[in-house]
C-alpha cells in the first residue's frame, strides 16, 4: 500500500457547538464548522503531508454516540496526561486513566467526550 489504510473517521454529536467546545478545549485546536444541508461536521485540523488519518465531528439524525457500541478511535498525543487533566473540565468522563500498554508501545487511556462517545488517546510517554 502506499498510504496508511486508515483514511477518514467521523464522531457522532448530539449539539455540534458543545462537541466542538470540548474538543477544542481538550486539545487546544480550533475545530472549523460546516453545514452541508443540514448536516454538520466539523473538521479537525490537519497536516498535510504528516502521518494519522483525518475527520471531523458529524451530527446527523443518522449518527448516534456510543459508550459501549462501534470503532474505538485513539488519538495521538504527547503524552496522554495532558489531554486527561482537560477532560472532566470540559464536560467529558475518565474512564481508564493513564495506563501503560508495554515499554515499547507506550501508553493509552480512555474517556467518555461530551456527546457519549468513547475515545482513547495514546502517547509513547
Amino acid at each position: 500500500m502506499e498510504q496508511n489504510i486508515v483514511g477518514w473517521f467521523e464522531i457522532p454529536v448530539v449539539d455540534m457547538d458543545r462537541a466542538k467546545s470540548f474538543y477544542d478545549t481538550i486539545f487546544q485546536i480550533n475545530i472549523q464548522v460546516q453545514d452541508f444541508g443540514g448536516t454538520l461536521m466539523g473538521w479537525f485540523p490537519w497536516a498535510e503531508g504528516k502521518p494519522g488519518a483525518n475527520g471531523s465531528l458529524i451530527q446527523h439524525e443518522s449518527y448516534t454516540p456510543s459508550t459501549t457500541d462501534g470503532v474505538l478511535i485513539y488519538f495521538s498525543s504527547a503524552d496522554v496526561q495532558n489531554e486527561l487533566d482537560r477532560i472532566e473540565q470540559a464536560g467529558g468522563k475518565i474512564l481508564k486513566g493513564k495506563t501503560q500498554i508495554s515499554p515499547d508501545v507506550g501508553y493509552m487511556a480512555l474517556f467518555v467526550d461530551s456527546e457519549g462517545n468513547r475515545v482513547a488517546l495514546h502517547s509513547r510517554s
